[in-house]
C-alpha cells in the first residue's frame, strides 16, 4: 500500500491553517466573556518572561496586580492593563493574554485587578488604577522599565477606569503621579460617556451621583496626554457613540487624540485580538503597538 506524504504542499498547508483560525475565531465570538479569557489563557506561555505575580499595591485582597517583562528589558515602556467587567467581575487573572502580549512586544506591563461593585462605587476602583500606577512606577527599574514612559490601557469599564484616572486631575494628585509621567492612554471599547442610570451598571456609582459627576468625557483636563480610543464596529454593549463623545471632549480641551473603529470585531473580540495567536481577529494589538512606538521615550 502506498503511503500519503506527510509534507503537503505549502498553499494546503496555508489553507488548513486559515481554516483553523476561523473555527478559532468563531468558537471565541461564541464564548461567554469568562470563557473566552479562560481560552485565551490557555493558549498563552509565558516562558522566557519575568513574571511577578500578586504585587500588592494596597490593603484590599484584590489591591494587587501581575507584572510581566522581557527578560533583558532596559528602560522599557511600562504599561498598565486595566481588565473590564462592567465593574462588577473580571481579574486580572482573566488576562494573562495582554500581559504576555505586551511583554513580547518589549514592554513591562502590570496587569491589575481592583475593587469591584456593589461593595465599592466610584471613585474607589479609579482611585485603585491610580494606586497601582504609583506602584507600577517604583517597581518599573527592577523589570527593566522607564518610570517616566508610562502609558495606561483598559477595556470596557477599565478603560473608563484608565481614561478618567488620567484626564481628571484629582486622581493622579492624589495618588502622587506626574501626569508628564504618562506618554499615552488607550482605551478599548470604553464607556466614557453614558447616562449609567438607565443601566444595570448603576449600582457601580454612588447612589444620586449624575453623568456629569462620574464621567470622564466631563472631567478631561487640558494637560492630559494623548489618547488613542479603539471602538469595536459590532459592540452590543458599549455603543460606539461614546468614543465619539469622548473623542470630542479630548479634542475641545486640545488633548491629542485618535479615534478608530476597528472592523469585523465585538466587545469580546476586540480585547481578544490582543493575544498573539488571535491577530488575524482584528487589529487591536498593531494599533495599540504602533501607539506606544509612537509616542515613548526614545
Amino acid at each position: 500500500m502506498t503511503r500519503l506524504s506527510s509534507r503537503r504542499p505549502a498553499a494546503v498547508r496555508r489553507l488548513l491553517l486559515g481554516a483553523g483560525a476561523l473555527a478559532l475565531g468563531l468558537s471565541l465570538a461564541a464564548c461567554s466573556r469568562d470563557g473566552a479569557q479562560g481560552f485565551l489563557n490557555n493558549l498563552t506561555s509565558t516562558g522566557g518572561l519575568k513574571v511577578q505575580r500578586d504585587v500588592s499595591y494596597g490593603p484590599d485582597a484584590r489591591n494587587v496586580m501581575d507584572i510581566y517583562a522581557p527578560q533583558d528589558a532596559a528602560g522599557a515602556p511600562v504599561v498598565l492593563f486595566i481588565h473590564g467587567g462592567s465593574w462588577q467581575g473580571g481579574d486580572k487573572d482573566g488576562h494573562k493574554f495582554v500581559g504576555e502580549s505586551l511583554a513580547r512586544a518589549g514592554y513591562v506591563t502590570g496587569v491589575m485587578s481592583y475593587r469591584l461593585a456593589p461593595q465599592n462605587v466610584y471613585p474607589s476602583y479609579v482611585q485603585d488604577a491610580a494606586q497601582a500606577l504609583k506602584v507600577l512606577r517604583a517597581e518599573a527599574k527592577a523589570f527593566g522599565g522607564n518610570p517616566d514612559n508610562l502609558f495606561v490601557m483598559g477595556h470596557s469599564a477599565g478603560g473608563f477606569n484608565a481614561v478618567e484616572m488620567v484626564v481628571n486631575a484629582r486622581w493622579l494628585t492624589e495618588a502622587n503621579v506626574p501626569v508628564s509621567s504618562i506618554r499615552g492612554v488607550i482605551g478599548v471599547a470604553g464607556p466614557y460617556s453614558f447616562d449609567f442610570r438607565s443601566f444595570q451598571s448603576a449600582v457601580a456609582f454612588p447612589k444620586g451621583a449624575t453623568p456629569d459627576e462620574v464621567m470622564p468625557d466631563r472631567h478631561v483636563r487640558a494637560d492630559a496626554p494623548p489618547h488613542l480610543l479603539l471602538v469595536a464596529q459590532n459592540d452590543d454593549t458599549v455603543a460606539p457613540q461614546n468614543g465619539v463623545n469622548m473623542e470630542r471632549a479630548l479634542r475641545a480641551a486640545g488633548v491629542p487624540v485618535e479615534l478608530k473603529v476597528l472592523p469585523r470585531v465585538g466587545h469580546i473580540t476586540i480585547i481578544a485580538a490582543m493575544a498573539r495567536p488571535l491577530t488575524f481577529l482584528g487589529d487591536t494589538r498593531p494599533q495599540v503597538l504602533n501607539f506606544i512606538e509612537q509616542r515613548r521615550l526614545k
